[in-house]
């Protein structure tokens, strides 16, 4: 383990993380969600109600 430490101290002393890069990528993904939401939600609607209508016809 001391080996590890040597070759690779910044590893072992930095528990800081990457935050700010976390709340980028996660704010983006939320961004793309809405977005893709927003585009295909009504055609995405449009089909669960003709495929409802289709078993309710049977």
């Amino acid at each position: 383990m001391s080996t590890l430490r040597r070759r690779f101290p910044a590893r072992w002393t930095d528990e800081r993380g990457d935050v700010p890069g976390w709340v980028l990528i996660t704010l983006m993904t939320a961004g793309l969600v809405m977005i893709i939401w927003a585009l295909a939600g009504p055609a995405l609607s449009g089909v669960f109600q003709q495929a409802i209508d289709r078993v309710s016809g049977m």
